[in-house]
């Protein structure tokens, strides 16, 4: 029997291009699915990066004028990944952040950037570009979500389509007087369709025409149908609720290898955890932090509300009172920058701050800190628990969305069974952090408690595998 043929359209994919956790879910779980009997395809924009890294290209399509400029289509592979890119100069031949201008705003063009890239992908799924349908599409976000609005009023094949939300809270909504721009009938504009509160929701189109949603945990698949995660898509994911469905993520385990990444001062696994010693130092040193057996926290975030940050920086006199170190890596909203800069000025050796993102270094925050803290208020799934438990950097995270999901609170009965890989806090606000953070404190001077800790988290099951399973099984259900 052959393969099934999926199409993903995705903004960015590791190791392409990434900024955040969609990219590194885009790039792992094709490759994880090949077991599994399902082929996939990934529609991305043609990036500077993604250019560069395009191999064996032909084109399968080209347009002269193509939301404002010359379009080409190609298929090859980059990345590891088989690929057919929008090769669109005028809407993504542009350095940096994909999303991002030079002052740090969204480029004015985005709707019109991700509707370009919606539409090909419907056009590729459907058979109309590149002669070949598939049998399913696999939208990723809002950037992606238009295309199942596009599969809905396109002639033709029309294949299912299954909208995957990795973070609710960005949706792509737009002032009305883009929609004539977007090629689709004038029925569309409609509350069953894209128009959303009197605007053109694209979020709001794929949850509205795929026939499947899922979201990147069971928890956050339940947070979303709330009024208080839903973010006002509540009441149209409640109506349908029986086609929603929450799969956890999973994490390359080949490129996340403690015992294999070449990033580290020192490999070492679950059976050689004294070699993980000598990666503490070395982030001590990198950082300019003190080194002593104070527990050692870090954070990889985009510093926002929504990550809790800023209850960080009001909990970080705790932290220091119990002797802790702070290393954090990260950008966002120049405020909780400025906070944390100042730490660190405040308490040289004790707080230090990498303002921006490094690949190489977060794996060998991964590898040298103590525990990672993640204080979330809501949380889709999250990536870097995962990370954490990987590399035996105990996780401390709020109790929502998929840190739920994927730690196993050390708890006295979680504890004595041999169960736990980290520290949970409830309800999301600095005094249980503060909490949580002293309770880490504390079970981090039981060395063999903290041991059991470490290895139970880096023997756990964290690759795509099991995930890759449910992908499959679901799309499999579809075709």
């Amino acid at each position: 029997m052959s393969d099934l043929k999926v199409l993903a359209v995705a903004s960015e994919a590791f190791p392409l291009v990434k900024t955040g956790g969609l990219a590194d879910v885009v790039g792992a779980l094709p490759g994880a699915l090949v077991s599994h009997g399902v082929a996939v395809t990934t529609v991305i924009p043609g990036y500077p990066a993604v250019m560069a890294a395009l191999m064996g290209g032909s084109e399968i399509g080209a347009f002269d004028h193509y939301y404002g400029g010359p379009t080409r289509l190609i298929r090859g592979s980059a990345g590891g990944l088989d690929v057919i890119v929008v090769d669109a100069p005028h809407l993504y031949d542009r350095p940096g952040n994909p999303y991002l201008g030079p002052n740090g705003s969204d480029w004015p063009d985005n709707p019109i950037r991700f509707a370009a890239l919606a539409q090909a992908g419907a056009q590729v799924a459907s058979g109309a570009i590149g002669g070949t349908a598939f049998d399913l599409l696999h939208a990723h976000d809002w950037q992606a979500a238009m295309a199942p609005a596009y599969l809905a009023h396109q002639p033709g094949h029309r294949p299912r389509s299954v909208i995957t939300v990795h973070n609710l809270a960005f949706q792509g909504q737009y002032p009305a007087d883009l929609f004539p721009s977007l090629g689709l009938p004038a029925s569309a504009f409609a509350v069953d369709g894209v128009e959303y509160y009197g605007m053109v929701g694209y979020l709001k189109a794929g949850l509205h025409y795929a026939d499947r949603i899922t979201t990147v945990s069971p928890t956050y698949a339940r947070e979303i149908m709330t009024a208080e995660g839903g973010m006002g898509l509540d009441g149209l994911i409640r109506a349908r609720a029986s086609v929603v469905s929450g799969i956890v993520n999973g994490i390359d385990a080949d490129i996340w290898n403690p015992a294999t990444d070449t990033t580290l001062a020192k490999t070492y696994d679950d059976k050689r955890l004294k070699a993980r010693t000598t990666n503490r130092a070395a982030l001590h040193e990198s950082f300019g932090l003190t080194l002593d057996e104070g527990l050692l926290f870090c954070v990889v975030s985009r510093l926002t509300w929504q990550k809790g940050m800023d209850l960080l920086a009001e909990a970080l006199p705790t932290l220091l009172s119990t002797g802790g170190k702070l290393a954090l890596l990260g950008s966002g909203d120049q405020a909780l920058e400025g906070a944390f800069l100042a730490a660190a000025r405040a308490h040289p050796g004790r707080v230090a701050v990498r303002i921006g993102y490094d690949e190489a270094l977060s794996h060998r925050m991964m590898a040298g800190a103590d525990a990672i803290l993640v204080p979330s208020r809501f949380e889709p799934c999250g990536l870097t628990q995962l990370y954490g438990l990987r590399y035996g950097c105990v996780p401390v995270v709020a109790r929502v969305g998929g840190l739920a999901d994927t730690i196993i609170d050390a708890n006295d009965a979680a504890l004595e069974a041999g169960v736990a890989t980290g520290l949970q806090f409830s309800p999301v606000t600095r005094e249980a952090l503060e909490a949580a953070i002293v309770r880490a404190s504390r079970l981090h001077a039981d060395t063999a408690a903290w041991t059991r800790l470490m290895k139970r988290g880096m023997t756990s099951d964290l690759s795509w595998q099991r995930r890759a399973k449910a992908y499959a099984d679901l799309f499999h259900s579809l075709s």
